[in-house]
């Protein structure tokens, strides 16, 4: 691995201004969007099982909200950083402008480890983040969602002690919550999903059937998990799955030649995306190192786990049979990674359109809680498709018309959508 330590913010702002150059922004659009508009970093206390009180380290960060309600997700996770928290802030804003859905960016992070914790004290500290942030977080204001190492119950703990302050019923204040409690139907599989419409509108661009191809995956989580699924389901192979393995620390890539059964590694996976080794061996998969995942001689490579996974040190491995990197993950590529990737041939289809499958399923949750009219699992497939292909749509053709680089073309369409609201609403 290389020894350079990459730094999230400053890579979405290489990204932005990249994109900004090439749309000619004036200096205080660009000041303004480069940027975020509001940051909240605060303590949590909680009272321990054993009666100790335990601080935690938490922020929320508005990176805009001209074209609607910030949106993002809240993660926990040990290795948490304000800049982390500030880039993921940053790419929703261009997330949800290049889905072109009316929402802002936002992010939230606490700085924990929840494999150390017991549901009591995750309750309490999910309760103890919104007593600290409430008076920002509501419909019209900021719409919190799940996001890494938390759930629909951390979401629903969330939204009782929001209406328990605010003394009133407001479902719309947060997404990724239970069905039957406000939650859409089909937003469990929502992202995964949308990587694979984008996916499959590509392929189908470039008159290449989705069945003739194999994919590594980077992850077992929620997205890869359904990514895989929706993959494998029209026809696809997958070789390799990496995932972390939380019972000793460390990364593995789980292997099978003929292709993962998807069903059957998710039957011995946790709740956290870790797949039990052991079993894995009894059901003939090749145990291999954890970076392994990117070496795998396949047509596809779809990181979908954490940020700066595809570095220079790590490009040469892939193989030269690689022809797309389809961006799960949010930020799993870095800049420095662009030209290579250019260079080589392969077709980047960008993180926060991949991606993008979440929000708009979240947007679409949030939609019907504020209705209190609520649609069934396919109409929710079928919206969600057709809005992710649409975006393709919009990414791609401007990406041959002008010869851009996919993730260029994404940046230019959502930056401008930011940029005309910002306008119009007289911010500069």
């Amino acid at each position: 691995m290389s020894g350079i330590n990459y730094n999230p913010f400053e890579i979405a702002q290489e990204q932005f201004d990249k994109a900004a150059s090439i749309l000619e922004l004036d200096s205080g659009t660009r000041e303004l969007l480069r940027q975020p508009m509001r940051e909240f970093h605060f303590t949590v206390p909680v009272k321990m099982d054993d009666g100790s009180t335990k601080v935690f380290k938490a922020f929320r960060i508005q990176h805009n909200d001209a074209r609607g309600p910030a949106k993002g997700g809240i993660r926990f996770h040990p290795h948490e950083t304000a800049d982390t928290v500030r880039a993921l802030s940053m790419w929703m804003t261009w997330k949800c402008a290049v889905v072109d859905i009316p929402l802002g960016g936002g992010k939230g992070g606490v700085i924990c480890d929840p494999h150390n914790l017991s549901a009591a004290e995750q309750e309490r500290l999910c309760r103890g983040y919104i007593r600290q942030i409430y008076k920002q977080l509501g419909p019209n204001l900021d719409v919190p969602a799940p996001d890494v190492m938390t759930n629909s119950q951390h979401m629903l703990w969330m939204l009782d002690e929001y209406e328990t302050i605010t003394g009133g019923r407001y479902p719309g204040m947060i997404t990724g919550k239970p069905v039957g409690m406000g939650g859409s139907l089909g937003r469990t599989e929502a992202t995964g999903y949308g990587v694979i419409y984008v996916l499959k509108a590509f392929l189908d661009q470039i008159n290449q059937p989705i069945d003739s191809t194999t994919a590594s995956i980077q992850g077992f989580g929620n997205v890869a998990e359904y990514a895989a699924r929706k993959y494998t389901e029209l026809g696809g192979r997958v070789i390799a799955v990496s995932c972390w393995n939380q019972s000793d620390a460390r990364a593995y890539t789980f292997r099978k030649e003929t292709g993962c059964d998807i069903d059957q590694l998710a039957a011995i996976k946790d709740s956290f995306g870790s797949i039990d080794k052991e079993k894995a061996l009894e059901l003939g998969y090749e145990l291999l190192p954890g970076d392994d995942w990117i070496k795998q001689d396949v047509d596809i490579l779809i990181p979908a786990a954490l940020e700066n996974q595809i570095t220079p040190a790590v490009f040469p491995n892939i193989s030269s049979r690689v022809s797309i990197i389809c961006e799960a993950a949010n930020g799993p590529t870095t800049p420095d990674c662009d030209s290579l990737i250019l260079q080589k041939g392969i077709a980047l289809l960008p993180d926060f359109l991949c991606n993008a499958g979440g929000v708009t399923c979240s947007y679409f949750e949030q939609v019907q809680s504020n209705m209190n009219y609520f649609w069934d699992k396919d109409e929710v497939h079928q919206k969600l498709e057709r809005s992710m292909k649409k975006a393709f749509r919009a990414v791609y053709e401007l990406a041959e018309e002008k010869n851009l680089y996919m993730r260029n073309a994404a940046y230019i369409i959502a930056i401008n959508r930011v940029a005309h609201a910002v306008r119009l609403r007289g911010w500069v």
